[in-house]
Order: structure tokens, then sequence, then C-alpha cells
């Protein structure tokens, strides 16, 4: 009789585990929408926000100027109106004045500073009135109305 054929096989190697890198194709396409993702909403955010930045950014520079209280008041309502107009509808912003652009104002990111506040002083000072109120206008008081302004979509 012939020897045991079995007896001379060798016991089964089991493979080693697999590695951690390279990861599988999943995993590639996911990190690759992740960063699409982040990069998006990064885009997203910066021109959602651009109108915001461009417009504080010249307040500062309005505020390096130090012009005398009747230009400043002019040019704090001229800046606001130009943000009013590139952010809400024209036909809800360009035909305010007076008190009714006071109240838009304190309506959208005001908080009660432009009808009841220094922000009154836009109005009187524009015509050569002395300042209804014993805060100074200052353009610190104008950045309170954009900074936290978070203007609505526009209508495509």
């Amino acid at each position: 009789m012939s020897p045991d054929p079995l007896a001379g096989l060798r016991p089964v190697h089991t493979p080693p585990p697999p590695g951690w890198w390279p990861p599988a194709p999943g995993w590639w396409l996911l990190a690759g929408a992740l960063l699409l993702a982040a990069t998006g909403t990064v885009w997203w955010w910066r021109r959602r926000t651009r109108l915001r930045r461009v417009a504080l950014r010249e307040l500062d520079a309005l505020a390096a100027r130090r012009p005398p209280l009747p230009e400043l008041a002019e040019a704090l309502n001229r800046l606001l109106k130009r943000y009013a107009l590139a952010c809400y509808p024209r036909h809800q912003v360009a035909a305010l004045t007076g008190q009714r652009w006071l109240a838009f104002l304190d309506a959208h990111g005001g908080h009660g500073r432009f009808r009841h506040g220094p922000g009154r002083a836009l109005l009187a000072l524009a015509y050569g009135a002395a300042a209804p109120s014993p805060q100074p206008l200052s353009p610190e008081r104008g950045r309170g109305a954009l900074a936290p302004a978070r203007p609505p979509r526009r209508p495509t």
C-alpha cells in the first residue's frame, strides 16, 4: 500500500489581514465628496458675506478719514442705502426716506438705534441741524447696523 498522501501536506496558511493603506475606492469617493462639500460651503459663505465685508471695509476707511459730522452723516447714510439696495429688493428700499428709512434700518439690524438712538442724527445732520442725540455719531455706530444684519436671498 502507498503511504497516506494527505500526511505530506503542510497546514493551510491564512492570508495576512488587509492593510489600512491604500483605502478602498469607496473611501476615496467619500473623501472627494467631503472635500467638494467643504469647498462649496466656504465658497457659498464667502459669496454670501461679500457685501457685508465690502461695506465694513468702506466704513473702516471712513473712520480713518474722520470727516466732520455733516459729511460723516451723509457718507454713513449713503453707505447704508447702497448696502440696503444691494441686499434687498429695489422696490422695498429705493423710495425710503426720513422716518421710514430709519424704521427700515431698525427692522433690519439696527435694533432701535436709528429711530430712538444716535441714528436719528443721520436725518438731522443731513439738513444742517444739530444732532438730536447726546451720543455722538460715529462710524463705529454704523458698524452696528451692518454687522448683525443678515441680508435675505435676492430674488432670481
